[in-house]
């Protein structure tokens, strides 16, 4: 008796590329990923500012827009070739997810936008500038992007985001099915409702994840995560938020859920930011079996530290009336 093989996995996308985060208060939020954070300018355009961290090999991974409110714009995934993204192109065109091409932005050339089932907007792009510092932050080392900066939190690579959504179900087999992506780690509830979900497009363990959204509303956010090297550096780093008169949300503690040392604060615009370490978790195996936690389990909280706080739960950008 022979089985029917899995379906040829898509490759397509090699990593999350940036991601663009909406402000109310620009100058205040600049002042925080430069000063706090340890970030470095590499641009500047209309409302925006570009930014990276020390270790980013892209000009930046954040791209920081004047606005009304706050939240997310979009998110961004480098294609692994030319052919790459015409493949994703025309899994896209006349599904109902398409919007378009666009010329591209500071730092990287044409890209592809589409939405998922809960309205944010995905780019896919795959011509991009690589970082090239200027004298002063030229690294000792040739192998590393940039001088490691002193400065703040000093945090080193992009890692992930979190969107809410509404829908969990739809948004993961969107992104399985148009955007190759993977699962490794999921929330089940009793009634068999997907509550949370964490995808990858690379060997790490995720590259974002999607949440459901207390309220019911679409297209919400809630955060982004920049990586540091070990815990001690997120304990440190909540010395430097405290200092700083940053609002720390919750953590130093440790997920059960993909195991990320974590800690939370908002930035002044009111968007959660996370720092963390992720460990050595590494998702190598090619038919890795999703990860599925039940209701009872999530029920549990963290691996350890303080319970859950309810604002982890219940704060998203932008802002909803009576949540």
């Amino acid at each position: 008796m022979t089985s029917t093989p899995p379906p040829e996995p898509i490759l397509d996308l090699a990593h999350l590329g940036h991601m663009e985060l909406l402000t109310p208060k620009p100058d205040e939020s600049l002042k925080f990923f430069v000063d706090v954070m340890g970030m470095t300018v590499s641009g500047r355009q209309n409302e925006s500012v570009y930014l990276r961290a020390w270790d980013d090999y892209e000009r930046y991974t954040l791209k920081l827009t004047a606005s009304k409110t706050s939240g997310m714009e979009h998110m961004a995934f480098r294609a692994r070739s030319p052919q790459a993204l015409e493949r994703r192109v025309a899994a896209l065109k006349g599904s109902g997810h398409d919007i378009g091409w666009t010329d591209g932005d500071l730092g990287h050339g044409p890209s592809f936008r589409c939405r998922d089932p809960d309205g944010h907007v995905v780019e896919l792009y795959y011509e991009t500038e690589w970082y090239q510092p200027p004298p002063d932050l030229k690294p000792a080392l040739k192998n590393q992007a940039q001088r490691f900066p002193a400065r703040g939190v000093n945090v080193r690579r992009l890692d992930h985001l979190n969107c809410l959504a509404v829908d969990i179900k739809a948004n993961r087999l969107f992104f399985e099915n148009y955007l190759g992506c993977r699962l490794t780690e999921q929330i089940v509830l009793n009634d068999g409702t997907e509550a949370g979900m964490w995808l990858t497009v690379s060997n790490k363990t995720y590259d974002f994840a999607y949440t459901r959204d207390h309220s019911g509303t679409p297209g919400r956010f809630h955060h982004v995560t920049y990586a540091l090297d070990s815990r001690e550096e997120i304990l440190r780093a909540a010395d430097i938020f405290l200092e700083n008169g940053i609002h720390i949300e919750t953590g130093p503690h440790k997920h059960a859920v993909q195991q990320t040392f974590f800690l939370y604060v908002y930035e002044p615009g009111g968007n959660r930011v996370e720092v963390a370490n992720a460990g050595a978790r590494l998702i190598l195996a090619p038919d890795w079996k999703p990860i599925v936690w039940t209701e009872e389990e999530r029920k549990k909280g963290q691996a350890w530290g303080l319970k859950t706080i309810e604002s982890f739960h219940t704060h998203g950008t932008p802002p909803v009336e009576g949540h």
